[in-house]
């Protein structure tokens, strides 16, 4: 169906598994935050691919290789290969192969994920301006990245090399809360050379050309848990997708999102994957979702009912995005949601 022009999440009389077949996972948020297992992943994902969705694990993190992915994914209980895993390393390196001769040096700032990507592409990772590389490739480089790495970038850059990055998430999950991404040390080289990456991470097309190649998907639907790489990237490839509530995005800023952020559906978990989803009706002024009935009048939304509070979310954001058309609802929701049960 699409994201384009979205006013309401929509409805699945099926299991969203059954419904699709491959499911796009991202990882951080979605799958695991700080090396562990997100509450109900595992066994969502298992009775998932026991019903015959493909599972195929999509993420902007560029520094892990897709073994040491699978390998992870594995001893969580997500038993997977590492062709069931695409990352933005791969991604920009498909896209400086694209452009440079067979076997360039690349300038790599990033770690291995990084390297073994450009190496499948036929391409030879070095560590210096001084090596004379035909582009500089930067990805997220892990917490202990130093600092040395963003002035070889510098000094490529300002010689003209052309500068591609996998990807420019601005924060990144982990264990201990929200830290720094790739998005945040791509700025810093940004600001030292005022110059402009190629970018090929999501939810930009790149990564998407990716994901279509190594999964073959007919049916595909999106799974992440940020509006702005996750929702955007499939809104940009016109698949569905849906929201977890377990990392990045929370149920205000789901409410205020502008068209283009705006899932299909969305659940708590994964366990949303396991189920239909209930439509958003429409009566007179009043968007219904289960036993909620919620409006816009004036500068305030009105919300009446009881019962499960996903479903009052989803009449919300059926009042808000109608509301606001493709923009943005500029609308407090702060009470509603407190009213809903969020």
């Amino acid at each position: 169906m699409g994201q384009w022009g979205r006013k309401t999440p929509s409805g699945s009389a099926e299991a969203l598994s059954e419904a699709y077949d491959t499911a796009l996972l991202d990882l951080d948020g979605v799958v695991y935050a700080g090396g562990e297992a997100i509450p109900h992943a595992v066994e969502a994902l298992a009775a998932a691919r026991e019903g015959g969705m493909h599972l195929a694990y999509v993420t902007n993190n560029a520094l892990r290789t897709p073994d040491a992915v699978a390998a992870h994914l594995t001893e969580l209980g997500v038993p997977a290969e590492p062709a069931d895993v695409i990352t933005s390393a791969q991604a920009v390196s498909r896209l400086i192969a694209d452009q440079v001769p067979a076997g360039s040096r690349v300038l790599v700032i990033g770690g291995e994920g990084l390297r073994v990507a450009l190496r499948e592409r036929g391409l030879e990772p070095v560590d210096s301006a001084d090596d004379d590389p035909a582009a500089v490739a930067q990805g997220y480089g892990g917490p202990d990245l130093p600092w040395s790495r963003f002035a070889e970038a510098s000094y490529a850059i300002a010689r003209g090399v052309p500068w591609f990055a996998s990807n420019t998430d601005l924060t990144i999950p982990s264990g201990r809360g929200i830290a720094p991404g790739n998005g945040a040390a791509v700025e810093v080289v940004r600001i030292a050379t005022g110059a402009e990456p190629q970018v090929a991470g999501k939810p930009l097309p790149p990564m998407h050309r990716e994901t279509v190649l190594r999964t073959g998907a007919k049916r595909p639907l999106v799974v992440g848990d940020r509006l702005d790489t996750d929702i955007e990237g499939a809104f940009n490839g016109g698949v569905d997708s849906i929201l977890v509530l377990t990392g990045v995005t929370d149920a205000a800023q789901l409410v205020a999102a502008e068209a283009k952020y705006r899932p299909t559906y969305v659940d708590r978990d994964l366990r949303g994957l396991l189920r239909g989803q209930p439509e958003v009706g429409v009566e007179g002024e009043d968007f219904v979702c289960g036993g909620w009935r919620v409006s816009l009048r004036g500068d305030a939304f009105v919300v009446e009912g009881e019962g499960e509070a996903l479903d009052g979310l989803r009449a919300l954001c059926g009042a808000a995005w109608s509301a606001a058309g493709d923009g943005v609802c500029s609308v407090d929701a702060g009470k509603a949601l407190s009213v809903i049960g969020f």
